[in-house]
Parts: C-alpha cells; structure tokens; sequence
C-alpha cells in the first residue's frame, strides 16, 4: 500500500532528475561527437559511464557487481533483458570499453537518440539486411575497438518464464572471430524498473553477477547449439538462484 502511493513521487523524481541531468550534459556530447570516430567514442562511453554511476546512485539504485570480474581483453558480453534500465547498468558493471547492439526505434527518442547514435550499434532486427550489417559491423568492433554487449534474448523477456530463448547471432559472431562470451545476469533490474510500467520505478539494489567467461577457440559453427544451450543453462540456474523474475 505504502509503496503504490509513494510510487508516483519516485517517479517524478527519477523523471525530473533524467531530463535535467542529461540535458545539462547534453552540449558535451554533442562537443565530443564532432570527431565521429574511436576516440570520440571512448570518450563519450567514458561520460555515459560517470553520469550513470551518478545518476543511479541519486536514485538508490548503485550497482554491486558480484563474482571475478574477467581478465583484460575483449569479449561477448551478454546478459539478460528484461527492463530498460538494464542498458544503464551496462556502464557501471563493466570497467572496460564496449559497444552495445540496439534496437534502431530508440534512436529516434529526441536528445537520447542523439546520443544512442554515437556508440550504439543499431539493428532492426524484422530486416536480414541490417542483422548482417550489424553482424559485420560487430566484427569490426572487437578487431579494431573493443569489446561488444549483446542481449541474446533480443528483446524484453514477458514471458514469466526465467530466460526467452537466445538468438544466434552472438555465439555465431563469437565462434567466427574466436572471441570470449562473458556471461552476466541482472536479477534485479525489472524490481528497479519494471517492463509493465514506464512508471513503475523503485528503489533498491541493483546486482550484475559475473559468471565463468567461455572461451571459444577450436570452436566451429557445429558447436553453435551446444555452446547456446550451455550458456542458456548456466545463466537460467544462477537467474533462478535468486527467485528470478521476483516481480512486485
């Protein structure tokens, strides 16, 4: 009862601090956007990280990383999906640089979209031309810039059930370059903003949970089910470790 009528003040409050915070920081980016290239993306990724940390702890939402973080090179990360704050915590739970894959429909959202646009890798995904375009343009990003973040799910998971079934596309571009998945859950993200409510913000504790990275060297596309499923499988248990999804 408590909760359902302090919500809406919560909300407020997270609304007003967004617009204000990001607007502030807004001629930054566009400063920093002027390059258009590795740099000036780093340095953007840099600026996104610091105002999330900040913003998220305003919000009595600081991120808590549990488990080893993995040795220095570039990965797959992946992660569950389940709430739109999910691609915030993105920042604060990785230390190094990375390049998320996105849906192209949020680069329209006036003043975000603009800044979406600098280090996002978009994707529609109802088009086979842009699932390649994005495929090669990830390759590109590991050999030449850094790491890559991808929802396997590739949209929110309303399904009830822990995990929706994961795409191909990240263990398929993993096993062509060789590259290592580095697996992450958030159990808490749809208890900090859940997906059946633009609305439904709360505070509380935000935890991203490291597990064991999986190396794929020696791996063909042969291995692709195998290497899906044993990852679907260790990220479902550790999810279902903390009564995921425990929504409100």
């Amino acid at each position: 009862m408590l909760k359902k009528i302090l919500q809406p003040f919560f909300t407020l409050y997270v609304v007003l601090t967004f617009l204000v915070s990001i607007l502030l920081a807004f001629p930054l980016f566009i400063v920093l956007s002027i390059g258009n290239n590795a740099a000036s993306r780093r340095a953007i990724h840099q600026l996104i990280r610091h105002w999330s940390v900040w913003w998220l702890w305003m919000l009595g939402m600081r991120v808590t990383r549990l488990g080893p973080p993995p040795p220095e090179g570039r990965y797959i990360y992946i992660a569950n999906h389940i709430s739109y704050l999910d691609v915030l915590v993105l920042f604060p739970a990785i230390n190094d640089y990375f390049r998320p894959l996105g849906k192209k429909e949020i680069s329209r959202i006036p003043v975000v979209g603009f800044i979406y646009k600098q280090i996002v890798i978009m994707v529609d995904r109802s088009s086979t031309h842009s699932r390649s375009r994005s495929l090669r343009l990830l390759w590109k990003v590991l050999h030449n810039e850094g790491s890559i973040i991808i929802f396997p799910e590739g949209t929110f998971n309303e399904t009830g059930k822990t995990m929706k079934e994961f795409y191909d596309g990240a263990f398929r571009l993993a096993i062509n370059t060789q590259s290592p998945i580095m697996p992450m859950v958030f159990p808490d993200t749809v208890n900090r903003w859940n997906y059946t409510g633009w609305w439904k913000f709360w505070p509380g504790q935000n935890r991203v949970e490291y597990l064991t990275p999986v190396h794929t060297q020696g791996m063909t596309l042969a291995d692709l089910p195998e290497l899906k499923m044993k990852i679907f499988n260790e990220m479902s248990s550790a999810l279902q470790n903390y009564k995921y999804p425990n929504t409100p």
